[in-house]
Parts: C-alpha cells; sequence; structure tokens
C-alpha cells in the first residue's frame, strides 16, 4: 500500500479527539489497592502503566479513566508521550486520555494516530508541558477521502474540519493492517526454570566486566542519514531512550572510529542503557561496557536487573564510569550438588568468591515467551 499516492490535509488534534485530564493517583494507592485497571501516568517504561489498580476504588475516588481503548499522553515528565491503551485505564494528574468516535475507533486506527501524534513529540521537550492549549489546538496530517478523480470528497457538517475534509479511516486501517500480516510466535509457552532468589548473591559491577570507557563522540550533524538497511550502514547509538538507543544509520564511509559489536551502550546524563549486537558508532556521553561473558542473552538479564537502578540517576544525576562500576547487582550463582554456593578463591568476581551463574542467566532469557525468536 503505497501512502504516496494519498492526498492529506492537515487537521486540528482537537477536531479528531475527546481528551480527559486525569486527576491523582500515586505508587502506594496502586500497591494498597490492587486491581485489573492499568493506571498511566507520565512515564516512558511499560507503556506508561504505573501499575493495576482496582476499578472500584478509582470510581469511589472520582478519578478520570474510561473501558474503552483510548491513547494516553503525557503531560508532564516524558512530555508528549503517546500510548496505546487497548483496555482503557485511569490516568494520573501528569497525563489525559483521548477517545474518537465510537464510529471511527479501532486498534488499527489509534495505533496510526498514536504514530502520527509521536511526530509531534519534539515540540515538547525541555520541559515543555502538554497543556489543552497547544497540544488539541496544534495539527497533524492525515489521508483524506478523495472521489474517484481524486479530488476531495467534502462533509457539509465539518465534523473533523472547517474545510469539510473526512479523514479517510478505512485507509489507516488497512495501512495498518498491512504492516503485519504474520504474527509473531513462539514455542515458549511455560517458563519452567525454578527461580530462588533467596540464593543470589550481591556483585559489584565494576568486578564483572572490563574497564568501561567513553566511546569516541560522533556529532549528528556531520553524519549523513540512510533510510536502507544495508551492509554499508551503521547505527548511530546516543543516549536516546528510544529503539535500542539507535537515533539514526549512517553510511560507513569515512567513520575513523567504530565499535565492535557485543557490547552495552550506557547514556551517561540519562541512565539508558542497550545491548549492540552489531557494529555501532555513538554520540557524546556515551559509555561502553564489555565482558567475556557477554552475548545477548546474558546481556538482557543483566540489563533487566541494572534497570532496577535507573530510578537513582534521575534529575540529572549522571550515570558515570565510577558509579557504573560501583553499581551493586544481586545475581544468581553457581551452587553446589548439596545447594551450597560454589566458592572461587581468586575472588575473581566477588570479594566471597560467589560465581555468577551466566548460564543459568542465559537459559532463562532462552526460555521466557518468545525467547526462542531472539
Amino acid at each position: 500500500m503505497k501512502a504516496s499516492n494519498k492526498v492529506y490535509k492537515l487537521f486540528v488534534v482537537d477536531n479528531i479527539f475527546d481528551y480527559t485530564s486525569g486527576t491523582g493517583i500515586t505508587k502506594e494507592e496502586i500497591e494498597n489497592n490492587p486491581g485489573s485497571l492499568n493506571a498511566v501516568q507520565s512515564g516512558e517504561g511499560n507503556n506508561g502503566i504505573l501499575g493495576k489498580i482496582s476499578l472500584e476504588y478509582v470510581k469511589t475516588k472520582n478519578y478520570k479513566y474510561t473501558e474503552k481503548a483510548c491513547l494516553t499522553v503525557a503531560r508532564t515528565g516524558s512530555s508528549g508521550f503517546v500510548s496505546f491503551q487497548p483496555e482503557g485505564c485511569v490516568v494520573g494528574d501528569s497525563a489525559k486520555y483521548l477517545l474518537l468516535p465510537e464510529d471511527i475507533a479501532s486498534t488499527n486506527i489509534y495505533l496510526y494516530l498514536q504514530t502520527i501524534l509521536t511526530k509531534n513529540r519534539f515540540k515538547y521537550a525541555y520541559g515543555r508541558k502538554v497543556t489543552e492549549e497547544n497540544y488539541f489546538s496544534d495539527f497533524i496530517s492525515l489521508p483524506i477521502k478523495t472521489n474517484k478523480s481524486g479530488e476531495p470528497v467534502v462533509d457539509e457538517t465539518n465534523r473533523f474540519s472547517d474545510k469539510g475534509f473526512i479523514p479517510d479511516w478505512s485507509y489507516m486501517d488497512r495501512y495498518i493492517s498491512k504492516l503485519h500480516h504474520k504474527p509473531i510466535t513462539t514455542i515458549n509457552v511455560d517458563n519452567n526454570i525454578d527461580v530462588n532468589l533467596d540464593t543470589w548473591k550481591q556483585f559489584r559491577l565494576g568486578n564483572l566486566i572490563e574497564e568501561p570507557y567513553k566511546a569516541h563522540a560522533y556529532t549528528k550533524e556531520d553524519l549523513d542519514r540512510v533510510t536502507d538497511d544495508t551492509s554499508e550502514t551503521i547505527p548511530y547509538i546516543t543516549r536516546t531512550a528510544e529503539n535500542n538507543g539507535c537515533e539514526f544509520r549512517t553510511s560507513v564511509e569515512g567513520l575513523d572510529y567504530i565499535e565492535e559489536g557485543n557490547a552495552i551502550s550506557i547514556g551517561d546524563t540519562t541512565a539508558t542503557f542497550f545491548y549492540q549486537s552489531e557494529r555501532f558508532i555513538a554520540g557524546d556521553h556515551m559509555v561502553i561496557i564489555r565482558a567475556d561473558w557477554l552475548n545477548k542473552w546474558t546481556a538482557l538479564f543483566i540489563l533487566s536487573v541494572l534497570e532496577k537502578e535507573r530510578y537513582k540517576y534521575s534529575y540529572g544525576r549522571a550515570f558515570v564510569k565510577e558509579k557504573i562500576e560501583n553499581t551493586i547487582l544481586i545475581l544468581p550463582v553457581l551452587s553446589n550438588s548439596d545447594g551450597t554456593p560454589q566458592i572461587d578463591e581468586t575472588c575473581e568476581y566477588s570479594s566471597e568468591g560467589f560465581i555468577p551463574d551466566w548460564s543459568f542467566m542465559e537459559e532463562f532469557i532462552k526460555s521466557l515467551p518468545y525467547g526462542d525468536r531472539i
């Protein structure tokens, strides 16, 4: 389906969506009132979901919620971050939910519009809040209905546009449907690996890895963006939290400092970290981690544990090399047949001689649903 064949027009966001601002909701409330309704605030992690809360509790507090599918937009924090909530949600005071008219709403159309709205996110960087005045008076470009001659079909009621243009909802639905015609499958149904956290031990990250180092920094203005994914291109890894840290791909021609793959990249001022399987170049403030035990499965395990430390480096606290090395991780360890920990007398990884069980970590990731597709 070629998008270039369509006619596009600008629409005011307010003419497309009904929106509601949230109030309240804290982590404590969610913990004390668990349920099945997603509670959304301004974060990007976990699709913006802070946790699941009781619908009855939400009703008693008169919090703003919907049980219909919707989009949410972060008002502060990760301002402009848009997520799709297929089962509805309750929104806190740092988010809003957006609803389409019932005769239009569908999963595919919501996903299409989520992508379009995300393109406007750059306008809310550097502390700019999403307000009703600036966000919902903004414009988005949408395909419109046309007749057989290619002329716009005009709605005299001006439902969506003061010029009578009508978004082509059917086209948007078909466009999303064409993107993934085959669902991703997995042979992993049940994870039968026992996890006993009581046997895990503490390790200083610096004892597990080679010395972290700053990558050579390239300035993005000096690089050419290449859209085709070929052997002649390479990812440009920056502090962004999106797309595995890849801001765009660039040509390898003329690059003097190329990082080999099988590494963990860390944005030190944002505490964003990803596993890089292929060769890459980096932007400013990027720290690189390497280790002899590192592969895509052990990396994913370590990154999941490391993610729990990320909250310590918000509000401008940088995740610099010294702090990276001194970070304490709790990991599974090799054990004897009687269940006691194996002890390495050289104390290579731990001052107490504990040895990380890299094989367990790898097998655990492989056993997860879709772990066979990694």
